[in-house]
């Protein structure tokens, strides 16, 4: 019999982890749309434009969260990349020094990379869908549907891209 470590999630199960948690983002906006009761065809042009601006200001924040987040991982995983690849690449006696270091580096990097992309996706959407909800039910109930769509969505978009762009 094999031995099976529980090391965590394999790629694969994060990556499918990361599509369901889109899905589940992209319901909760329609749900949000089916509450206001909006009609989605006599708006369309400003559904397109503030999913347009929205996307594009997520997609921002998403990538200065991962860079801000890619080098504190990589100094945290670094200890453990490191002896989990020394481990494997120890019976390679043909492999300089040198040639092991680049590849512990570069493994450190994807792993930090991974892991910075997942929790930046984690995070964003997860503080998107609390900052639309409560603007949406709460803070612009007195708006048209339209508009309480629009400003919803977009301040909060653009409110992600703006706190994305400061240390943390």
């Amino acid at each position: 019999m094999s031995k099976v470590q529980n090391k965590g999630f394999t790629k694969e199960e994060e990556l499918l982890f990361a599509r369901l948690q889109q899905k589940c983002v992209y319901e909760i906006l329609c749900f949000i749309l089916w509450i206001h009761m909006i009609d989605v065809y006599s708006s369309l042009i400003l559904f397109a434009v503030v999913t347009a601006l929205s996307t594009y200001l997520l997609a921002m924040a998403y990538r200065n969260t991962k860079f801000t987040l890619k080098h504190k991982i990589a100094v945290k995983r670094e200890e453990a990349v490191t002896r989990d690849l020394t481990k494997k690449l120890a019976d390679d006696k043909k492999m300089s020094k040198k040639e092991k270091d680049e590849r512990i580096l570069w493994k450190k990097n994807e792993v930090a990379d991974f892991q910075a992309t997942t929790f930046s996706i984690f995070y964003n959407n997860a503080l998107f869908l609390a900052i639309v909800i409560l603007a949406s039910f709460y803070l612009l109930r007195s708006f048209t549907p339209a508009v309480n769509y629009a400003l919803s969505i977009g301040s909060t978009a653009g409110l992600l891209a703006l706190l994305s762009t400061g240390s943390q």
